[in-house]
């Protein structure tokens, strides 16, 4: 059953879709290097399709119509998007699902110090990293200062072309015997991921006169003190522009493929969606990469609250309803799988891999040694997957994370699993997964866009 590469299937014209739907992605990592900024685009880009904030709509009283567009937020970090449907709702949705969080540093709350002349923030890495990756690479600043007045400073540092950058340093090759006789997850201590922000003393200042200065130039340019960082959600993310990789121009290579390359896909097939009789939901979820814990993650009420209010403006809301309605829908959840990389052969059970280059990825299962922690989808429901794939010629292949007892990981499908509704895994092949640079294939990426636009219309 091997697959073949879906480059030889395409038309010029094809192509010239492809090419379409990549910049518009390499587009939005360049502006989305947080869940706050893709949000923030996210919003732009639905209400610029017609959606209307479900919220508002509340709390005006007005009663949703089938055809309706609406979407909600939770705290600037997660939202979901729903096409009303002319059916009843407690027939069920047709969801996309897929997360906007990636691995990073994040600030600590109290970050700041000076070292021999040298200042620092202290940070502590989100998500599963190596740690190694991280040091001597360009990085920027990305998020918020919330202060106690109320107001938010955003802040973006890094990534325009006249902004300074900042670096993690690394022990010269010379002094480093010792170090490289250490195992990778032992290279870099955590604690040791601290970024340098600065080294000018400020004039006339004896004690900690750099870590003065910087202040000071916080101060000027943001309006932030010291305090500040108490309250503050700053990620330290790659410094530089999602770019076309590879002589054929083929690939993209950016920060944040993990899992945005799904979240992007499935908000365009979203976006480009037509009234059917089952209503259409896309799921955008924070958190995913530490468990989908917390208030923005899968597994708060967050999305069960959002459907029982979209309900509930449509005239339709009961519990038992709002049960059907969960336990009826059809689910696609998205995230990426490990493209198979021939320099790692040895890590991967070459007959169920992702291969750069075929097309959309499922995994009818994933979770690691025995497939722990795993959704693992009905066979009925994956063989329709394969009727609605095949019958609007998406290219797709089917792969786990590694060979059995070598690899495993989870993502947020066993979560909405547990309200009965059918889910499956899909997603993208990436190279270098987790790293701050990672790769995919622009055809992939097409191919993902199609299938989720023939699910939301099919399944």
């Amino acid at each position: 059953m091997e697959r073949k590469t879906v480059w030889n299937s395409y038309t010029p014209e094809d192509q010239q879709q492809l090419q379409q739907v990549s910049d518009g992605y390499r587009d939005f990592l360049d502006h989305g290097k947080t869940e706050r900024e893709c949000v923030s685009q996210i919003i732009a880009m639905a209400e610029a399709a017609g959606y209307q904030d479900l919220e508002q709509l509340v709390k005006s009283g007005k009663q949703l119509q089938p055809g309706a567009k609406v979407y909600a937020v939770c705290m600037k970090k997660a939202i979901a998007l729903f096409h009303l449907g002319t059916a009843p709702l407690e027939q069920g949705m047709a969801i996309l699902g897929a997360h906007i969080d990636s691995p990073r540093l994040d600030i600590k709350q109290n970050p700041l110090y000076e070292d021999t002349e040298l200042v620092y923030l202290d940070t502590h890495y989100y998500g599963g990293v190596k740690k190694y990756q991280w040091v001597t690479i360009p990085l920027a600043i990305h998020g918020v200062v919330a202060k106690k007045d109320g107001s938010v400073v955003e802040i973006n540092i890094g990534d325009h072309d006249d902004d300074p950058i900042f670096c993690i340093t690394d022990l010269l090759i010379h002094l480093a015997a010792e170090q490289q006789e250490k195992k990778g997850s032992k290279l870099i201590a955590g604690e040791d991921l601290d970024l340098l922000i600065g080294s000018m003393p400020l004039a006339d200042t004896e004690k900690d006169a750099v870590k003065a200065n910087i202040l000071q130039i916080l101060a000027d340019q943001y309006g932030i003190d010291e305090e500040d960082f108490l309250s503050a959600e700053l990620e330290i993310v790659p410094a530089g522009h999602a770019r076309e990789c590879g002589i054929d121009r083929s690939m993209i290579m950016a920060y944040g493929h993990d899992d945005r390359v799904c979240a992007y896909a499935s908000l365009l097939a979203m976006l480009e969606s037509e009234t059917r009789d089952k209503t259409i939901c896309c799921l955008l979820m924070d958190k995913e990469e530490i468990g989908s814990v917390g208030a923005t993650g899968t597994q708060s009420r967050f999305f069960e609250n959002a459907v029982a209010e979209l309900m509930n403006a449509a005239g339709q809301y009961s519990e038992l309803a709002l049960r059907r309605c969960l336990g009826s829908s059809k689910m696609l959840s998205s995230d990426v799988s490990a493209g198979y990389d021939p320099l790692y052969a040895s890590v991967y059970e070459k007959k169920n891999a992702a291969y750069l280059g075929k097309g959309i990825v499922f995994n009818k299962y994933t979770g690691a040694r025995g497939k722990s922690g795993s959704n693992d989808a009905n066979a009925e429901y994956f063989a329709n997957i394969r009727s609605i794939m095949d019958n609007n010629n998406i290219g797709f292949q089917t792969a786990e994370l590694g060979k059995v007892d070598i690899g495993g990981g989870g993502t947020i499908a066993y979560i909405l699993a547990l309200y009965g509704m059918d889910v499956v895994d899909c997603g993208v092949a990436v190279l270098n997964m987790h790293a701050p640079w990672e790769i995919i294939s622009k055809a992939d990426l097409y191919e993902a866009k199609k299938g989720y636009s023939a699910f939301i219309r099919e399944a």
